[in-house]
């Protein structure tokens, strides 16, 4: 597990010889539904528009930048929540606070599609993780 503010350049070296990347970011798609939860495959994100995240290079960006590079993970997975409020130091807004255990759900469903849960978060067992 790592964690990123978003620099392109991290997320390149987070993902080089990876084989599953599981990114949580807020976003802004279309008219916007705060607090809706979105899973994106790496195809979905790179032949779409009309996302808009809360950096400067979007996760779309940085694909072909780490594919140039080959430095992407084997298979790379967003899990988006919606937000309609992206000002600086405003926090969370109440619908996307309460959409937050449904995106730890959405990542804990990514893992388990390849591992034990347990060998993720040691000492944690599935039941303890929710």
């Amino acid at each position: 597990m790592a964690r990123s503010e978003g620099d392109p350049t991290e997320l390149l070296d987070i993902w080089t010889g990876v084989g599953l990347a599981v990114v949580v970011d807020a976003v802004r798609r279309g008219p916007a539904t705060a607090g809706r939860i979105r899973r994106f495959g790496v195809d979905a994100l790179c032949g779409g528009s009309g996302n808009t995240g809360s950096h400067a290079l979007s996760i779309p960006e940085a694909v072909p930048l780490g594919r140039a590079l080959d430095r992407v993970p084997g298979e790379l997975v967003v899990v988006a929540v919606e937000a309609d409020c992206f000002d600086f130091g405003v926090g969370l807004c109440e619908p996307v606070a309460a959409a937050v255990p449904r995106a730890v759900e959405a990542v804990l469903t990514e893992l388990r599609h390849v591992v034990r849960i347990d060998d993720v978060i040691p000492g944690v067992n599935e039941d303890e993780a929710r």
